[in-house]
């Protein structure tokens, strides 16, 4: 049985391959792409085979790294640029706990998702990267950590803040927080990640 820190890439059977490919593409080792993530060697190659699955802030440190947009790592076709994204008409997409709905078009340089985050999820994992990011919670409450310090958001609150401030979000509630998130997907030679907790 699989642990729930090892979670499978159960509902993302692209994911694997498609950030192996990636990497690859970018002439870039298991080690330097690890390194520039702020990943062990083992986690990237887990996550290339699908032993694992990205959180949230793995992907904008991928998508950074490789030149793409979390859209493309989650599988979304970059073709269509029509204007008017139907919620009606986009399945979400699940990784390591949190539901991800893509909120814009592929290719831009501000990627923007609808995000659920769950309690108890993800709520350990800091981290620091290049960029801007915005979020704005649609329900529940949220915990946004920013350097040393700890904001509690409810549901109509916003923040937007220097992708380079150690930052954690988790929810606050047992029913979990639905957000709308916005990163400028700005590309730099280095990452400055704070470890994971977790033993990555």
């Amino acid at each position: 049985m699989t642990s729930s820190s090892e979670p499978t890439d159960e509902g993302l059977p692209e994911m694997a391959p498609r950030l192996r490919d990636l990497r690859r593409r970018r002439g870039l080792t298991l080690e330097v792409a690890a390194r520039r993530a702020g990943l062990s060697p083992a986690h990237l190659s887990r996550l290339e085979t699908g032993q694992r699955q990205p959180s949230l802030p793995m992907l904008l440190a991928l998508a950074r790294i490789y030149g793409t947009t979390v859209a493309e790592l989650l599988g979304e076709q970059p073709a269509e640029r029509d204007p008017v994204i139907r919620g009606r008409d986009r399945e979400p997409m699940a990784a390591a706990g949190w539901d991800y709905h893509r909120a814009g078009n592929p290719g831009r340089a501000m990627q923007a998702l609808r995000v659920f985050v769950p309690h108890g999820v993800q709520g350990d994992l800091v981290r620091v990267h290049p960029g801007e990011e915005w979020l704005h919670v649609v329900s529940g409450r949220l915990r946004l950590g920013l350097g040393d310090a700890v904001h509690e958001l409810a549901a109509g609150d916003s923040a937007h803040f220097d992708s380079l401030t150690p930052h954690r979000i988790a929810a606050a509630t047992p029913e979990g927080a639905e957000i709308l998130f916005v990163h400028t997907l700005l590309q730099a030679p280095e990452l400055h990640p704070v470890p994971d907790r977790r033993g990555m």
